[in-house]
């Protein structure tokens, strides 16, 4: 029992490394014991034929993707060095974390706490808008319906109940949406349905006048060659 205190003391800084072979209960895996190193000066020893040693700064454990991240510095730059955590036969605490200020506190600019309540009121704002765009467009009816849609929504507040259109929540249309298929809603004012179907009447002009435009294909110049080449003389 003596011996083995001694040489557990003897260990110094490095943490034997857990696998299925060893059942010791006094073992802790690479990952947990690396976790609260993260900071710190270490050496680690691997499998890896190109780095069997590497030397340097601890600077994230993934539990998530089982890597491990490391930084070397030299005197003109850093790298930083990715492997598994299953490469690792063992790793030494070299140094630890020196005592200094929480992450972020000297950054620049400065870096303010979220805040989350504005957040989750932006969200469900997009959302909202979201839902309104999805509900101003109807699967149901044809594209002029829908052009016809946009163009009173543009200057009348209008919705879709069902394919009948309904303006100012009182002056329902019905397809295929002219002027006489306007009706208004009980209690609705008769200068309400006159301005409707105004509305109505000059969206229709403008769907009307800008689908006449129809742009003529361009006729492609006839190249001013005779066969055979310039003819000499008269």
């Amino acid at each position: 029992m003596l011996m083995a205190d001694t040489k557990r003391q003897n260990a110094g800084g490095k943490f034997p490394i857990a696998t299925p072979q060893i059942g010791a209960s006094n073992l802790v895996s690479v990952e947990t014991a690396m976790s609260s190193a993260i900071g710190a000066r270490i050496r680690l020893e691997t499998t890896l034929s190109a780095n069997p040693v590497l030397e340097g700064t601890l600077f994230t454990v993934c539990p998530a993707t089982n890597l491990v991240a490391i930084a070397i510095s030299t005197t003109s730059s850093q790298t930083h060095h990715i492997l598994p955590i299953s490469s690792i036969v063992n790793f030494t605490l070299l140094s630890t974390t020196s005592p200094g200020p929480p992450p972020f506190t000297n950054a620049f600019p400065q870096i303010t706490p979220l805040d989350t309540a504005a957040l989750l009121r932006r969200a469900d704002a997009a959302v909202a808008r979201m839902k309104e765009v999805a509900a101003r467009k109807n699967k149901s009816v044809s594209k002029e319906a829908q052009d016809i849609f946009d163009g009173l929504s543009r200057t009348l507040p209008t919705r879709w109940d069902g394919t009948n259109m309904v303006v100012n929540d009182g002056v329902v249309i019905s397809a295929p949406y002219r002027a006489e298929d306007c009706r208004a809603g009980a209690g609705q004012h008769a200068g309400m349905l006159s301005r409707v179907k105004k509305v109505l009447e000059n969206e229709r002009k403008r769907l009307g006048e800008k689908s006449s435009k129809v742009a003529l294909p361009a006729i492609p110049a006839i190249p001013n060659v005779l066969p055979g080449g310039p003819r000499k003389g008269g």
